[in-house]
């Protein structure tokens, strides 16, 4: 049996249980007899390999547990478009030849990267110029189709909950209207399962534009049944009929425009119409961190295992898919190829209608 000398890199946005991946990578992979090398910051490490780090038994020794990475990441280094500024000037230049010339000089037989959609597909222009690549699905928002689930969306779920729960109380207390604004560019899996999980009493999603008058509508109507505040989730990504998503930040040619601030308009259009008083609070970046859920831990592990395991057999190209109850694989450029969306006529938003959820349509 060949012995494999592997290379692991945590790309993208951090997610809860990216430290279980890195271990179980490194401890399947070291109880084979192979080599493990941690790639930091994303893909930079390729282009300086001063960032490797060899990972053994006591690098991985009880981080399971652990938010973050230990190796760091990185979403704005794509060797296939690296950011430079010359004499004032913004231009993105492709360096992915030298990433290709120095994984070869190493040594590596292939890389095993753990990334989202835009992650992932680096890693297939990548594979396109050379290197062998098996990718693991990561994103809080659960949004790549070629799997059932992510790890991290369920703590991130679970996190969004927890804040949910605890605005209630405060909300009634002060008969108050409270907009709460969670992750999700495109697609709202997170806003509606801890808004439905939280009793949210307005659920508003990439995939639904909303008319504000009917969450409006729906406060009003709470109003009068006696039930003086209410609680409304919104994605980022959230728009009226019409209209576009809130930009905080314009994109450039190597990155998507960020997005925030429809929470605060929410808040402050409903106080207007309605005249109750209104309050905002956008939970970014805490949906990212802190200790990952059994689920999540143990989602991690297996992500991990499967991927030593598919390197193994050699089926360089594909990405680990959770396929409940196994651990399957799916060609990697197929995976990234659409983003998985929350279906409108599904049992989920099928079920929050019923419960009297509105999503502003």
């Amino acid at each position: 049996m060949k012995r494999l000398r592997l290379a692991v890199n945590t790309g993208g946005g951090d997610a809860p249980g990216l430290n279980a991946v890195v271990r179980a990578i490194t401890l399947a992979a070291l109880n084979r007899g192979y080599e493990v090398f941690g790639i930091r910051k994303g893909y930079l490490g390729l282009l300086d390999t001063s960032q490797l780090m060899p990972l053994t038994f006591d690098s991985v020794r009880g981080i399971t547990h652990l938010g973050g990475s230990i190796l760091g990441t990185n979403n704005r280094g794509n060797p296939l478009g690296i950011r430079v500024v010359e004499n004032g000037q913004e231009r993105y230049v492709d360096v992915s030849d030298q990433a290709v010339e120095n994984f070869r000089r190493l040594g590596f037989d292939g890389i095993i990267a753990i990334g989202g959609d835009g992650s992932l597909r680096i890693a297939v222009g990548l594979m396109q110029k050379g290197i062998p690549i098996i990718g693991v699905p990561k994103t809080i928002d659960n949004d790549l189709a070629a799997t059932a689930t992510t790890f991290g969306f369920d703590t991130a779920v679970a996190t969004a909950t927890d804040a949910i729960d605890k605005l209630h109380s405060t909300a009634e207390s002060h008969e108050r209207v409270m907009v709460v604004e969670v992750m999700g560019r495109y697609c709202g899996w997170i806003a509606l399962s801890a808004g439905m999980a939280g009793s949210a009493d307005a659920i508003l999603i990439p995939e639904i534009p909303f008319r504000i008058e009917k969450v409006c509508e729906k406060i009003m109507a709470r109003e009068a049944a006696g039930r003086h505040f209410s609680i409304v989730v919104c994605a980022e990504g959230a728009m009226p009929v019409g209209g576009e998503m809130t930009i905080v930040e314009k994109g450039t040619p190597g990155k998507e425009a960020r997005l925030g601030g429809i929470a605060d308009k929410l808040a402050r259009e409903i106080e207007k119409r309605t005249g109750k008083e209104s309050r905002s609070l956008v939970l970014g970046h805490l949906q990212r961190g802190g200790t990952p859920t059994s689920f999540d831990r143990m989602l991690s592990l297996r992500f991990g295992a499967a991927a030593v395991r598919l390197a193994e057999e050699g089926r360089w190209g594909s990405m680990v898919a959770y396929d409940p109850p196994e651990m399957t694989a799916v060609p990697l450029g197929e995976a990234v190829a659409s983003l998985k969306t929350v279906p409108i006529e599904g049992d989920t938003l099928r079920t929050a209608r019923e419960l009297g959820i509105s999503f502003g349509d």
